[in-house]
């Protein structure tokens, strides 16, 4: 028999078993990304006088509080209060361990899920701890990447070690070419809605099929960022020559000697051809469509082209009253097209569709057009930012009325102060709507980059095929 993907990545990173429970390993961990939110654990760390054992296998990024307005970087005291005590706690936590830290004003700032790959953090074959769930994002470079809590952090920062109890490997196979117009966004909000939340949990999922093998590493970023929003515990691919393409050349990554025997390693990291899954599904890519969710769940999701689902066509009573509850939220009537809903925000950026290939896309559609409801664009890295003003992306977007923001989570989450208001209906390229996420009452409507871009020109839930030009 042979071993699965997550097999080879476990076994490279077990250093013992947990007495009571052999599915219980204790791993080395090779990279451990933080932000802001780590003040319980360097407290402790501090408060025994133990610090942090290895400092340079950690980067720390200011993300979730980070201010996306230019003004408020460049005068702190505007900033408020709370964002501005934890951006400081972090700098002088960092400071104080010698941990490497992307403040607001380093060149490598950014979202830390796209900051890390861009700088080469992450490589094939690692395991990777974060300080936030979407660390799962990760695996698209072939490591093992999930998120963990400020105890297991603190048990990271003394020993470079975790326990984890070990999940299945789920193996999701998407056949075939996607449709015009239709990316990787579009893909896994169609497999969260055929899988629900509930189906991966307790595993992790690797992606494969020729529609995988195909996409960019944006992309796959984005795909495995949303294995999370399956209930899965990480996302996996396996790294090929894109992978190795992405890497070469970035800042952390192997150089010289070290990159052959790298690339060697790497091409071991794939599942067996004889390796047996603990569960396998399969979905053809070619039929997937614009996708948006109507609800509070990334399941509740549907096709530009659908109508808004009845709760009491729904047979099971617990779904049924989650739907009437989250139809309630969103202020949506059952039976009314999803398409022509009116929004009042849009928002393109989040961990998960911020990068390059995402402001291309959304630039493409905005190019010569004006939008018609407040537009925030946030690129998730200051590299990506140069790269977009540089590309005239960034005079699209202002041209078009956008606001052209400084990197940071922004609009996905609302720490840092960018939220929508009550009541108001967002449409958002971030990967979570439930109550509440994107500030008190706001209602969100998850989509791709290009989906967002749509919304924002016709200040409605739109098909943003209708935009693309070839």
């Amino acid at each position: 028999m042979g071993s699965t993907l997550l097999d080879k990545l476990w076994r490279r990173h077990q250093i013992a078993r947990a007495p009571a429970s052999e599915d219980v390993s204790l791993l080395f961990v090779d990279r451990s990304l933080l932000h802001e939110e780590t003040t319980f654990s360097f407290n402790a760390a501090n408060a025994r006088a133990q610090g942090v054992r290895f400092p340079l296998r950690h980067a720390a990024f200011a993300d979730h509080y980070a201010p996306t307005r230019t003004h408020l970087r460049d005068d702190p005291s505007l900033v408020d209060a709370e964002a501005r005590a934890m951006l400081d706690l972090l700098s002088d936590n960092t400071a104080a361990c010698g941990i490497p830290f992307f403040g607001i004003h380093d060149p490598g700032h950014g979202i830390m899920h796209v900051a890390g790959p861009q700088l080469g953090l992450v490589q094939p074959g690692m395991l990777v701890t974060g300080s936030d769930s979407h660390t799962c994002t990760l695996g698209a470079l072939g490591a093992y990447a999930f998120g963990i809590g400020q105890t297991e952090l603190r048990q990271v920062f003394r020993t470079q070690t975790v326990w984890r109890r070990r999940p299945g490997s789920m193996r999701v196979t998407l056949d075939g070419p996607p449709g015009p117009g239709i990316g990787a966004k579009d893909v896994v909000l169609a497999l969260i809605r055929q899988l629900g939340v509930r189906r991966a949990a307790g595993h992790v999922i690797e992606f494969d099929g020729d529609y995988v093998s195909g996409l960019s590493m944006d992309q796959r970023l984005t795909l495995c960022n949303m294995a999370i929003e399956a209930g899965a515990n990480s996302g996996l691919i396996a790294p090929d020559a894109i992978t190795a393409a992405y890497l070469q050349g970035k800042p952390h990554a192997p150089a010289g000697e070290q990159w052959d025997a790298a690339l060697s390693d790497w091409q071991g990291l794939r599942s067996d051809t004889d390796a047996a899954h603990d569960a396998t599904v399969r979905m053809r890519v070619p039929g997937v469509l614009p996708m948006t969710t109507w609800g509070t769940g990334l399941d509740q999701a549907l096709t530009i082209l659908e109508r808004i689902p009845d709760p009491e066509q729904c047979p099971d009573p617990t779904q049924r009253q989650r739907a009437r509850r989250a139809l309630q939220y969103m202020g949506l009537e059952p039976g009314a097209p999803i398409a022509g809903t009116p929004v009042d925000v849009a928002f393109i950026g989040s961990c998960n569709s911020s990068r390059l290939e995402d402001l291309r896309t959304a630039a493409r559609l905005l190019k010569g057009r004006r939008v018609r409801v407040p537009t925030f664009v946030v690129p998730g890295a200051q590299v990506i930012k140069r790269q977009a003003e540089d590309e005239g992306l960034a005079r699209i977007f202002v041209d078009a009325g956008c606001q052209w923001r400084e990197p940071g989570c922004s609009m996905c989450v609302g720490s840092n102060g960018d939220t929508v208001a009550p009541g108001l209906r967002c449409a958002s390229s971030s990967p979570r709507n439930f109550e509440g996420r994107q500030g008190p009452g706001a209602r969100t409507h998850v989509m791709s980059a290009a989906m967002a871009a749509a919304a924002a020109i016709t200040g409605r839930l739109h098909d943003a095929r209708d935009f693309i030009v070839d």
